[in-house]
């Protein structure tokens, strides 16, 4: 990876395809990516306990406070082994691929518990970024993913952004940018929590509540 170049082009078919093997080998050495979502720019690797350790000494993330989860298919769902309540499928057919994560159960012998929430769910979002998608299913499996910036800086919309504030961990190598372009802004995912009886919004986002009602009349919160 040495002589990689700041930030690597991820936009058109030609680049996504070429940046593919340096994004692989990040994460089989399991080292971070920050790479374009639909809704922002992220942070995330593979899900295995070194991968995720490395993500959280980038971050500074606090103990207690887990990252979610990415994925493109439902094979990757199931791989996973999480339990989906029939409101929970209802809400993914509906929703997914887009800016919908669920918090489930399960998943107690293929989850690292440092990604499991204080109430004991993963959180778990179907990306509906082509070049994402394209990434998860060279990869195999699901990534991590949190949001690409600094405690009390907005959430990166452009690689520039990234690459001013983390400089020194790209110039380790400890991480490397998939350059997407700039993002136009556009609100976080909508996090519903269905671990319980009943669906519960816990961060309002993209999907209002009144629209996932449609799908799931008992859903808590958000008004």
């Amino acid at each position: 990876m040495t002589g990689s170049p700041l930030a690597i082009p991820f936009w058109s078919e030609p680049e996504i395809a070429a940046a593919m093997r340096q994004a692989l080998e990040q994460m089989e050495m399991r080292r971070v990516l920050a790479y374009p979502t639909e809704t922002v720019y992220g942070f995330g690797g593979a899900i295995d306990r070194d991968s995720v350790d490395a993500l959280v000494r980038l971050k500074g993330r606090p103990k207690g406070k887990p990252f979610l989860l990415l994925i493109a298919g439902s094979e990757m769902l199931a791989k996973l082994d999480l339990r989906l309540p029939s409101y929970a499928t209802n809400l993914a057919a509906r929703h997914w691929p887009g800016p919908l994560t669920l918090v489930l159960s399960g998943g107690r012998q293929r989850v690292v518990e440092a990604l499991r929430g204080p109430e004991g769910g993963i959180a778990v979002r179907w990306t509906s970024h082509p070049a994402l998608q394209q990434l998860l299913r060279a990869h195999g499996d699901a990534m991590t993913s949190t949001s690409a910036n600094r405690p009390g800086v907005p959430p990166a919309t452009s690689s520039r952004e990234i690459r001013e504030q983390w400089g020194d961990a790209i110039a380790r190598g400890t991480l490397r940018v998939l350059d997407g372009g700039m993002l136009r802004p556009s609100p976080p995912s909508t996090v519903v929590d269905c671990t319980g009886r009943a669906p519960r919004v816990i961060r309002p986002g993209a999907i209002p509540a009144a629209v996932l009602r449609e799908t799931a009349p008992r859903l808590i919160g958000n008004t």
